[in-house]
């Protein structure tokens, strides 16, 4: 098993240990692409790299004739090739779910916060200052929420907006059977007064929602991944004044340039993409990958498998070898 975490190896080690003897744990020698292409030659399993930094891509699936099943850490898979992955008939599995109402609390709390204009009053009291009569602020509760992208993490938004006494509507590629009004993506977001963004990375979200788009005076909330929401459109509405505010816990470039003119920006709450970070999922996501694991080990179908093979891990071998 090759673990890829940006963790040191000891603390892996640790964490992969209720696996027992029945399993080797290696990590590369150094955390770069060339020490990548050595180490995973003899990996039959792959724990990923939550961060990014170490990403499997056609070059390093070729480069491992044995690999038999990848467990990602994370709900984002993005960096990881899905198609070569399922060419070579290796299950790649995210730990989907454990995180969903870590996160949803985050856009609801950010959504509550630039509604309530919370940063603003805590920086303007700090500064001496005691605007009560024009900071300006507006209750959440009866707005128009749409959620875009209706995986776990949505479903969990919608209930918490829709507890709030919000009109919560949402959006993704299938309909589901839920309690929300459906509807396609540019009346969704043309007609929400808070946006919040859920969605995961692919080629087909790059860039997918246009803040412009929204109505004058709206939020945006983003907790899905930087590149899923248009930047220079952002920075536009919220330079102009035509977005009422942003919370951003995902960026294009993470860690966040200090040069980035999102910085400077007045009307953006700032996350270092911990929303889905808390002791609770944290347990989680730890045992969910175990749980996996133990599983692929056992012959048993895994879960979570997001490129379309057979859940059930298949033991690869090296020909000539047994």
């Amino acid at each position: 098993m090759l673990a890829l975490p940006p963790l040191p190896e000891e603390a892996l080690r640790g964490l992969l240990g209720p696996l027992g003897d029945r399993v080797a744990v290696s990590v590369p020698e150094r955390r770069d692409r060339e020490a990548l292409l050595a180490a995973v030659a003899e990996a039959e399993i792959v724990v990923g790299d939550w961060s990014g930094g170490l990403c499997l891509d056609a070059e390093v699936v070729r480069a491992a004739p044995r690999l038999s099943f990848v467990q990602q850490p994370s709900v984002g898979v993005d960096g990881h090739d899905l198609g070569a992955l399922a060419a070579a008939g290796v299950p790649l599995a995210n730990t989907a779910g454990v995180n969903a109402i870590a996160v949803a609390e985050w856009c609801f709390a950010a959504a509550l916060a630039l509604s309530r204009r919370l940063p603003d009053a805590d920086a303007a009291v700090r500064a001496g200052r005691w605007p009560q009569l024009d900071l300006g602020p507006s209750e959440l509760y009866g707005s128009r929420v749409g959620i875009a992208g209706f995986g776990p993490i949505g479903e969990a938004c919608a209930r918490m907006f829709a507890g709030h006494g919000c009109e919560v509507s949402y959006w993704t590629r299938t309909p589901r059977d839920a309690p929300y009004a459906y509807r396609g993506l540019d009346e969704l977001v043309a007609g929400s007064q808070v946006l919040v963004v859920v969605l995961p990375l692919t080629a087909e979200t790059r860039g997918l929602i246009d803040p412009s788009r929204m109505p004058a005076g709206s939020l945006l909330v983003n907790a899905a991944r930087g590149p899923v929401v248009d930047t220079a459109a952002l920075l536009a509405a919220l330079d102009s004044g035509h977005l009422g505010g942003a919370a951003l816990d995902v960026f294009d470039t993470e860690p966040l340039p200090p040069d980035h003119p999102v910085r400077e920006s007045p009307r953006v709450l700032l996350s270092p993409h911990v929303a889905g970070v808390t002791p609770q999922s944290t347990g989680r996501l730890i045992r969910c990958v175990l749980d996996n694991l133990q599983a692929a080990m056992d012959g048993r179908p895994v879960v979570n498998v997001v490129n379309g093979v057979d859940p059930v891990v298949a033991r690869r071998h090296r020909k000539g070898r047994s």
